[in-house]
This record gives C-alpha cells, structure tokens and sequence, in this order.
C-alpha cells in the first residue's frame, strides 16, 4: 500500500460532509477501497489489466480471487472463488449496492484467524433481534432485509445448501423490487457467512458523504461527526495494519479445518427469491 493510495483514500473522506446513515445495508455501495485495501495489505495483487476497470486480486497462495466488474452483465459486481484444494471449493458473489464495509466484514474474516467454536449465522442474527423461523430463514426488524440457508436439491447444482442474503422492498404479502443480493455457494466456511451477517445487522450507522448514493430513500440520515485527516488515517492504518499480521501469522500456521456447513432445509416452502 502506498502513500500515495493511502492519501487518495483520506482525501476523499476528509473532504466530504459526513451523514450517518442507518440502516447499514441500505447506506448504498460506499468506497470499495474498504475491501481492496484490506487485501492488498493482506498481501493480494492486482492480476487483472491495470488499465481495466474490471479488478482481479488474488491471494498469495493464489487460492482465492476477488474479482469486482462494473460492468457485470449479472447483478453481481463483486465474487470471490475459492480454488478447489483439498477442502471443497466455494464462491461468493454480491450485488451493486452491497455497502463496502459489510462486504469487507466478509473479506476480513477470510484473513483472520478462524475462531475455535462452531458458527452460527442465524444464531448471530436472532442474538441481533431478528426473527428466526423454522424454515432457516431470517428478517430484520423492519422486514426488508433476509437471510436464508437454501437446498440445491431438484436443480442440478449438487446438494450443499447455500446461503442467500436478499435486500428489497415491502409489499403487502411479498416482496417488491430487489435492492440489492448475496449468495454464498459451495463449502464457504460458516464463520465466513456469520462475519458477514453480524456487520449486515449491526445497529451502527454507516458513514456516507453529502449526495453520495444511498440504496434506498428509506435510509435515514443525519449530520456525522467529521473526522479530521489524522484521525482517518490512523483508524484506516490501524485496520490495515492488523489484516497484515494476520495474514504474516497465517503464512506461518497450519490452516485449520473450515467449519462444518449446516444440513440443507427440508421444508418445501417456497424459496425467495435468488
């Protein structure tokens, strides 16, 4: 990471009127240097054309590749794939208006030590207040955020459950247009998708600047706390910094088994949306 990265980085939010801006998954895409700085301190390099807009990172050991396209003929901007080695592989994908700090919950949690007890993602959000019911499927509080763990069973694409993560808007009885989606396919370790479902129901406002984009008009927003250029890059450096022991302590460590994926859903209810 160099100075120069780092200056553009603090520039941008020093020079902006801070809003925060709640609920956070509605605070709409935010810098994505939230994400790539994080990797890159990691020590992932850029193997895609540097004068493309398309971005590829891939890992030291060149296992994982993040990949964000803008130009997506999907409504995933973001994936990020797993080559297969001798655990399964997996692959995870995020759309547009994913906030960049909850996508980037995700990534950090792929650098840190894996933690010792088993995961729980819709234990993590029912322990966040949201409604858990019997077909392994979560809601916000105010029912526009959902978290399901899903079958492949019936469609050809093997029988690992996977978790689907769906953003939009309340209709009566259904749901109404797509804000925004996540999909987790494959063995992705369960401690991967409860990082990324905690930072998707923490309460704390999102910082965004005066005009920049929202997900939604329902996002509320109210005057921030500015921070001054000293304070922005001491809290951006302090983050960096700790990703780069983490991945030094990795490369020194055998890697632990990834968490057990959770059995798929028998109910026959209808599935959301994917």
């Amino acid at each position: 990471m160099s100075e120069r990265q780092l200056a553009a980085f603090v520039d941008t939010h020093a020079s902006r009127v801070p809003f925060d801006t709640s609920p956070g998954y509605l605070a709409g895409p935010g810098d994505g240097r939230h994400v790539t700085h994080g990797l890159a301190a990691a020590g992932w390099t850029r193997t895609s054309d540097p004068l493309s807009p398309e971005i590829v990172l891939t890992s030291p050991d060149k296992r994982y590749h993040l990949q964000f396209d803008p130009h997506s003929a999907t409504y995933a901007w973001w994936r990020l794939r797993a080559e297969p080695t001798d655990a399964a592989s997996w692959d995870a994908e995020f759309g547009e208006l994913v906030p960049a700090e909850i996508l980037s919950a995700f990534t950090d949690a792929l650098i840190a030590p894996a933690p010792t007890e088993q995961s729980n993602p819709l234990g993590a959000l029912e322990s966040s207040g949201w409604e858990v019911d019997a077909q392994n499927a979560a809601t916000s509080p105010d029912a526009l955020c959902h978290v399901q763990l899903r079958s492949h069973l019936g469609l050809g694409l093997g029988d690992a459950p996977y978790w689907h993560v769906e953003v939009a808007e309340q209709l009566p009885g259904r749901l109404g247009a797509r804000i925004w989606h996540a999909s987790f396919h494959g063995h992705v370790p369960a401690h991967l998708v409860t990082a990324f479902v905690t930072a998707l129901a923490d309460s704390t406002p999102l910082q965004r600047g005066m005009f920049e984009r929202t997900a939604h008009h329902s996002a509320v927003q109210e005057p921030g706390r500015p921070l001054t250029r000293e304070q922005l890059l001491d809290a951006h450096t302090t983050r960096l910094e700790a990703l780069r022991s983490h991945a030094r302590a990795a490369r020194r460590r055998p890697q632990p088994a990834a968490s057990p994926v959770p059995e798929p859903p028998t109910s026959t209810a209808a599935p959301l949306r994917r």
